[in-house]
């Protein structure tokens, strides 16, 4: 079987310091995107269990995979969560879910969470979109601007490119910056353009990190131009599969002139568990009644 180089890693997790037995609410989120789905469990609104995996055929059995990742070997079952919200591409499409709740407000509130209150611009580098996102103190939504509908500028993209020139997905950031000087971008309004190009200045005798730090230096200008056009505050923080790529990253901070906020929490999981929060409030409201 041939390797596919786009294939990142799954995995999932849960802290074994927490009785999930010893009471208390426990809120979940589910963020089905159109490429990956992360699952979030919360007990009295800290981190409990979480998973990444890759979205399925179709977002009902992709939700309850996640959730049954995040829950195994904890001891608890879906049917032990007091309320569950279901957000991203799928959301509609999560069978065990009290409410949807939009990826927009989702991902800020779990920005806000992971980053702390000081956030104001988030860009969300998702599979297939980009949404650069505008929020309070309190992580609530003030404005929002995504992309055109195109996988450049996207994970997918990226997927796309690692695939071609026949190299790890974990390792395209680093390479990339194993070149003597930058190189002019890539194509960035089309993956297929891009895509196009690039294989031409294969044939041409680019080396392989040439041609990856043309297109992260193209998804990374792409990027900024949605922010500006936002009009961003500089504490922004970047959530998505895409901000574990340096070569993205990197290059995009330095053509705004900013860094952005760090956290150790992992950046994939922010709309879960902004879900996850959700949850847990509409759950205290609900009892509250």
């Amino acid at each position: 079987m041939p390797k596919e180089f786009w294939r990142w890693k799954e995995y999932n997790w849960h802290e074994e310091n927490i009785d999930p037995k010893a009471g208390g609410i426990i809120s979940g989120g589910v963020d089905v995107g159109s490429v990956s789905s992360q699952a979030v469990v919360l007990i009295d609104g800290k981190l409990y269990a979480y998973s990444n995996m890759r979205t399925g055929s179709d977002s009902p059995n992709s939700a309850l995979n996640a959730m049954k990742w995040a829950l195994e070997g904890t001891g608890l079952e879906n049917t032990d969560l007091n309320y569950v919200v279901g957000t991203g591409y799928g959301r509609v499409n999560v069978p065990f879910a009290d409410r949807a709740i939009t990826e927009i407000a989702c991902h800020a509130r779990g920005a806000n969470f992971m980053y702390g209150p000081s956030v104001r611009t988030i860009l969300d580098m998702g599979g297939q979109d980009c949404k650069a996102i505008r929020c309070d103190e309190r992580g609530k939504v003030t404005n929002f601007l995504m992309n055109d509908k195109c996988a450049a500028g996207t994970g997918r993209g990226m997927e796309v490119f690692a695939d071609l020139l026949s190299v790890s997905i974990e390792e395209v950031g680093d390479l990339s910056f194993d070149v003597e000087k930058e190189p002019e971008p890539v194509s960035s309004t089309c993956v297929v353009f891009a895509k196009t190009e690039a294989a031409g200045l294969l044939r041409q005798g680019w080396p392989k990190n040439l041609v990856l730090a043309a297109y992260c230096n193209a998804m990374a200008h792409r990027v900024v131009t949605v922010l500006e056009r936002l009009g961003m505050e500089k504490e922004f923080a970047i959530t998505g599969g895409i901000a574990k790529n340096r070569g993205v990253v990197e290059r995009l901070e330095g053509e705004l002139g900013l860094t952005g906020l760090k956290s150790d929490f992992d950046t994939q999981i922010a709309g879960a568990l902004g879900a996850a929060l959700f949850a847990k409030v509409l759950y205290e409201k609900q009892q509250a009644k």
